[in-house]
């Protein structure tokens, strides 16, 4: 998993509840970088799992909703980070129908050896989506705020449904949404 992913974590952690508790985390947690992240490097994702699991106990939030939330915030730092990758979206839903093929294409110009999620969609309506996320790593619940985050960039509401499967070692999500009227 990319060290951005890290960086942008810990850089969460401090502007919602403060350096004393991203400092407690990393102290409990040891992780086996010393808690310095490169976002270039790779890290494995057992570590970010101990990270939030360690900061879910630290502030009594679940870790589905930690995930979310950083979800929501990791949208917000790609959005200033590449605003490049969202010049030529005009909705929430072009923008998910994009991210297998242009955006992760860019995204692996910047780090070649990034292992990504699948995200397969299929507009049913204008404004009704399925989309299907499929991934090694157990973070559905990341890719719900992501969602969350995107529809809130450009001004949409989304309502989401989302139903999780397991096939083989593959976590399988598939989210149902649509965009409601403002």
């Amino acid at each position: 998993m990319k060290g951005i992913v890290f960086t942008e974590f810990l850089d969460m952690v401090d502007d919602t509840f403060g350096s004393f508790v991203t400092d407690s985390v990393l102290n409990d947690v040891d992780p086996p970088s010393g808690g310095v992240y490169s976002a270039v490097d790779s890290y494995p994702c057992e570590e970010l799992i101990a990270l939030v699991g360690t900061l879910e106990r630290r502030v009594g939030m679940t870790m589905p909703a930690l995930l979310r939330t950083y979800g929501r915030h990791l949208f917000g730092r790609f959005v200033v980070r590449y605003p490049e990758l969202f010049e030529s979206y005009h909705d929430s839903f072009s923008m998910l129908e994009g991210l297998d093929g242009a955006i992760h294409k860019e995204v692996r110009k910047l780090y070649p050896d990034a292992e990504l999620p699948r995200f397969d969609c299929r507009r049913e309506s204008p404004d009704r989506m399925i989309m299907v996320y499929s991934s090694l790593r157990p973070l559905a619940d990341l890719a719900h705020g992501l969602i969350e985050g995107c529809g809130q960039h450009f001004g949409e509401v989304l309502a989401i449904d989302r139903f999780d499967d397991q096939e083989d070692e593959l976590n399988v999500s598939t989210f149902l949404l649509r965009r409601q009227p403002m």
